[in-house]
């Protein structure tokens, strides 16, 4: 398994993110707009949280809130779980799973260098385990 730096490489390197003062519907036209599931909310240049589609359909549709009043702070989750660049992704796997979580920003001292998710890590490992095939099936006709 490679580190997660890798993961990072083949993608855009914009940091998609939002005000804890936003407003959840501003939050969700960029998750929209972006395509993505979750989104860092960054204060001061610095990681506060991540709010997800997840945060969203619990905190504010299922309790009849609205998302133009609501703010991003409301629903964040605060407590934030992080990797560095030269985290395995087999060790991101296993946080996610261990902690429910499908998004992880990627931090590099106070530096928040992107986000990966499980879809991130499900492609790698799937690619993985298709070069392994490839290269099995290589050996075996030789």
């Amino acid at each position: 398994m490679k580190p997660v730096s890798e993961l990072l490489k083949k993608r855009e390197r914009a940091l998609w993110h939002v005000r804890p003062q936003d407003t959840v519907f501003d939050a969700l036209k960029l998750l929209a707009e972006h395509e993505v599931g979750a989104l860092m909310v960054m204060e001061a240049g610095k990681l506060v949280g991540v709010v997800s589609e997840r945060d969203y359909t619990r905190k504010v549709a299922l309790l009849g809130q609205n998302s133009k009043d609501t703010k991003v702070a409301d629903i964040m989750s605060k407590q934030v779980f992080v990797v560095a660049p030269t985290t395995r992704t087999r060790d991101c796997m296993a946080l996610m799973s261990e902690k429910r979580i499908r998004h992880l920003p990627v931090v590099d001292g106070d530096t928040v260098i992107g986000m990966i998710s499980i879809r991130d890590i499900m492609d790698d490992i799937i690619a993985d385990h298709e070069l392994t095939i490839s290269q099995l099936e290589a050996y075996i006709h030789q």
